[in-house]
């Protein structure tokens, strides 16, 4: 069987044309091309002479993310796309939430469709994700998350994945991959082995899969599997540690068993390719992050994704010496020929099967791009499903529904919202939305101790997704009071009927396990803010249903 053989196969089902492509494209390419197009680099930001060195560095792919400024984004792809080669990829986090296009509708993210809890709105929302992505030119999405909520604490997990049921993980994601994928968008399972079972953050440490060999396979190796019975493309290997399969076949590992799947042969190649027969392409994850540079410097590690069995690399803090060191380990036999072929014709497979080889299919007209592009029947059916999403976690005093005759002063403790890639919080539009239905909003204040004579009710809005380097969540009580060491330990709800709103992280019981009345909405969009005001003033009914455990495993949290 020749290495082209394998690319007729699921998931990429090359027919010859494409098989022609693939054929003609690496017979064209030397080797400083064949290791470009192993590079994923991202383009993030507004600097143009930037895109263009990384134009000129031939990279298989790139990842943007993305501005609200549609035009200027087309003009950024068809760039680099025009000076290319060979067609990049254009991959992105197709995740919604604050992931979702400016430009576009908005979605909801996966934790918030597992409250939605039907896998018709997981379906839609996807296909709307895929639809408005290839308007943009993106063909490659990192998603789905299949990681599973077992560790409340982890700050990365949280609303990025399906919640903490195995079965119902399987459903969605299936509906995810399914959706995407038949809308011409790569899917991609991640993050390999399995994370959620360690309560820390692999953008900051290497992080361990702790469970048994046969616990694995009951859960994470049968959603790998599942998967990968469905086709999906891409797989993308974590800086997340398996010690007990690597133990399994080297028992006295020591250290070795906590090497990261993205440097791991034993977990890319024996377990993921062998075992579970995974034929797509395996693309690590970001390199700069923690969980890579705290295991070796980025001049090793490099090589090493690729010889461990990875076929491509994301994103690279140096990409010409990070390149440079790919061609030295080619050079002296530590990636060997078979190899570098065996990841450069898996990266040119994924382009032709999404055909890429078709102008057309790299980046559509600008005026089709606008007609997608939040399409009124995709905003109706998101807000549709976002309606279903907020859930009402406990509320023992009987305080809803909210009626501004009777609680009209509200005092709004504002927590912020909190997203990596924006130096300030953001503000919410909940004041505004309250005040629209007839309530007095008073922003809290390091002055202020809130009483029975000023305020009628207490809301406490929390915008803290989990998304990325955040060690922990947490109720920062001392900054959100902004009034020092005694206003942190007030509670007000011993006197003043009060209601705790997390717009991300659906854990933040344990740090409130007492306050009467808890809402989860899973997203800090404007819309969700929407939704909840609705079933807050009973307008709509609390539907949404707990993909989680939100009480965190606390009996005193209930009541």
């Amino acid at each position: 069987m020749t290495a082209y053989d394998g690319l007729r196969k699921a998931p990429f089902n090359l027919d010859e044309p494409a098989i022609l492509w693939v054929r003609d494209v690496y017979a064209s390419l030397d080797v400083g091309d064949k290791i470009g197009q192993l590079f994923i680099l991202i383009m993030i930001g507004t600097d143009e002479e930037e895109f263009k060195r990384i134009g000129t560095l031939k990279p298989g792919g790139v990842t943007r993310f993305f501005t609200p400024d549609l035009d200027f984004e087309r003009r950024v792809i068809s760039d680099l796309v025009s000076r290319s080669k060979v067609p990049p990829i254009i991959s992105a986090d197709l995740e919604g939430s604050r992931h979702s296009f400016a430009f576009g509708t908005p979605v909801l993210g996966q934790l918030g469709l597992a409250a939605v809890n039907d896998v018709e709105a997981t379906e839609r929302s996807s296909e709307i994700l895929a639809r408005e992505g290839r308007a943009m030119g993106v063909r490659w999405s990192f998603t789905p998350v299949i990681d599973i909520n077992a560790a409340f604490r982890s700050p990365i997990v949280g609303t990025r994945s399906y919640g903490s049921d195995v079965d119902k993980i399987e459903r969605h994601a299936v509906a995810h991959v399914r959706s995407l994928q038949r809308n011409g968008v790569a899917a991609t399972a991640k993050h390999w082995p399995g994370e959620g079972y360690d309560d820390r953050d692999q953008h900051l440490v290497t992080t361990t899969n702790p469970l048994s060999v046969e616990a694995w396979k009951g859960t994470f190796g049968r959603l790998y599997k599942t998967l990968i019975d469905e086709g999906v493309l891409a797989v993308m290997s974590g800086h997340i540690s398996f010690p007990a399969y690597v133990r399994s076949k080297v028992p006295d590992a020591d250290l070795e068993a906590f090497r990261p799947a993205s440097v791991s042969r034993l977990l890319n190649v024996d377990l993921l390719r062998n075992e579970l027969g995974f034929n797509g392409i395996i693309v690590s994850d970001a390199t700069p992050m923690g969980g890579l540079s705290a295991w070796g410097h980025h001049t090793e590690t490099m090589p090493d994704i690729i010889a461990n069995g990875c076929d491509m690399i994301l994103f690279s803090d140096a990409p010409e010496k990070d390149m440079a060191a790919v061609k030295a380990a080619v050079e002296d036999g530590r990636i060997t020929s078979e190899r570098l072929e065996a990841a450069v014709l898996r990266v040119l497979a994924l382009k032709a099967h999404l055909r890429l080889f078709q102008p057309s299919d790299v980046l559509p007209e600008a005026a089709e791009a606008r007609r997608v592009l939040a399409h009124p029947d995709s905003v109706a059916a998101s807000r549709e499903f976002i309606g279903r999403s907020p859930t009402l976690v406990k509320d023992v005093q009987g305080i809803f529904p909210l009626d501004p005759t009777k609680t009209k002063r509200v005092l709004l403790v504002d927590g912020g919202i909190i997203h990596p890639l924006i130096p300030q919080p953001l503000k919410f539009v909940l004041p505004e939305l309250l005040e629209k239905e007839g309530f007095e909003v008073t922003i809290d204040r390091p002055d202020i101790v809130p009483t029975p004579d000023d305020f009628d009710l207490v809301i406490y809005a929390l915008g803290d997704e989990s998304l990325l380097v955040r060690g922990r969540i947490f109720v920062d009580w001392h900054r959100m009071g902004g009034g020092g060491l005694f206003k942190a330990m007030y509670r007000p709800w011993t006197n003043i009927p009060s209601i705790m709103i997390s717009f991300g992280h659906p854990y933040h019981l344990y740090d409130a396990p007492r306050v009467p009345a808890y809402i989860n909405a899973y997203s800090t969009m404007d819309s969700v803010q929407e939704a909840v005001v609705d079933c807050m003033l009973g307008r709509k009914p609390f539907v949404g249903v707990n993909p989680v455990d939100p009480f965190c495993g606390l009996e005193d949290a209930h009541f």
